[in-house]
């Protein structure tokens, strides 16, 4: 069986502890029983239906999925930059057997489009707050990897209405318009902290007022796979219930050494004043590094990257405290396969790997989403 207590608990803003107080058990229950580990008593379910108020028939579902994964799927690539969301669709897709179609794409930046279109062979759509829902192809499956703008306005308490204003919303009106089978959405951790929580809050009422079961996770791009600590929000959704398997951990992980590559071009190099500065201010433990500089000015050095930043200063991350990151690296920081077409200049290809979705993250995601939810 599949429930959704977790959901409709979260979507009233009851904590565990209050729920298990309502009901007269446990929080170590509560837990067991969300997670699908425990299958509670007749009585014990009726009394979470009376505190969440909510018919017993829409907390659990039976499990009617069969093995037999659909032929397509059909999907759009929102807010899509340089094509994260596409490169890890496509590689989950063709793991699972599966044909995938890229129905629609869209990003207002002039430069990501030309990456887009070297390395998918078509342009994606400008402004998406200039097209019409309707105008849409219908698709299966809505990726956006939303900007994380501040949300100001969100948490009002008006529901729909909260999130105009922000491009969550172009999100939301599209698939109020489209109603995709699922959808999997993108954002920075501090989204799930912003505004004491109410931000997030607010997003998956909206999204459940659209008639869909949600879940979300932060994830670590270390976890899967990528030597990068890079940490995601990932929001899912879904028209049929489900239960998803966020245990993320990548069996055969890359290491800066695997990443790095061998022959460097000069201009790559930091000065000598600052190598000398940074070597006189830190010493690396590990053999390979990466060193990075924060705000205040602090060293710290790891076997892996910190998260790239598309606006950060020139000399945040430096390899073993000398060199910055080719372009390639940093594509493949971000899980990018080498035949990856680089063409715009150095400046540009860095703002567009820093704003980049890890590929890795998302595969690890939906290898184990799409199997739920793409079933015959």
């Amino acid at each position: 069986m599949i429930n959704t207590i977790r959901t409709y608990r979260e979507e009233k803003n009851i904590t565990q502890e209050t729920l298990a107080n309502m009901i007269g058990i446990t929080r170590r229950s509560v837990i067991s029983i969300e997670n699908g580990k425990t299958m509670p008593s007749i009585d014990i379910v009726f009394k979470i239906s009376q505190a969440l108020k909510v018919p017993i028939d829409k907390l659990y579902y039976p499990e009617t999925a069969t093995d037999k994964l659909v032929d397509n799927i059909k999907f759009i690539d929102l807010f899509c930059g340089i094509g994260g969301f596409r490169f890890a669709c496509n590689r989950t897709l063709k793991r699972l057997g599966i044909k995938g179609e890229c129905v629609f794409s869209s990003d207002i930046d002039i430069y990501a489009r030309e990456s887009y279109n070297a390395n998918f062979g078509e342009y994606p759509t400008g402004d998406i707050t200039r097209v019409d829902a309707k105008d849409i192809p219908d698709h299966d499956l809505l990726f956006a990897g939303f900007p994380c703008q501040p949300f100001s306005i969100i948490g009002l308490g008006k529901g729909f209405d909260d999130t105009r204003g922000t491009l969550f919303f172009e999100i939301a009106r599209i698939i109020k318009e489209k109603q995709p089978k699922a959808f999997v959405l993108e954002n920075v951790k501090r989204l799930v902290g912003h505004n004491k929580g109410q931000t997030l809050s607010t997003i998956l009422s909206i999204l459940r007022d659209l008639d869909y079961f949600v879940d979300y996770k932060v994830i670590n791009a270390l976890d899967c796979g990528l030597p990068q600590k890079r940490e995601r929000v990932i929001i899912i959704g879904s028209k049929k219930p489900f239960n998803m398997n966020w245990s993320i951990k990548a069996e055969n992980p890359k290491t800066l050494e695997d990443i790095l590559e061998k022959n460097v071009p000069d201009k790559y190099y930091a000065s000598q004043a600052i190598v000398e500065k940074r070597k006189a201010m830190h010493t690396s433990k590990y053999p390979i590094s990466i060193w990075h500089e924060n705000k205040a000015g602090n060293i710290s050095s790891y076997p892996y990257s910190c998260a790239l930043r598309a606006g950060a200063s020139y000399n945040y991350l430096l390899v073993n405290g000398e060199r910055r990151l080719t372009p390639r690296e940093m594509l493949r920081l971000q899980g990018f396969p080498d035949d990856f077409n680089i063409v715009v200049n150095d400046s540009q290809i860095r703002k567009q790997a820093g704003n980049a979705v890890p590929v890795d993250l998302v595969s690890c995601v939906l290898d184990n989403f799409i199997p739920l939810i793409f079933t015959e």
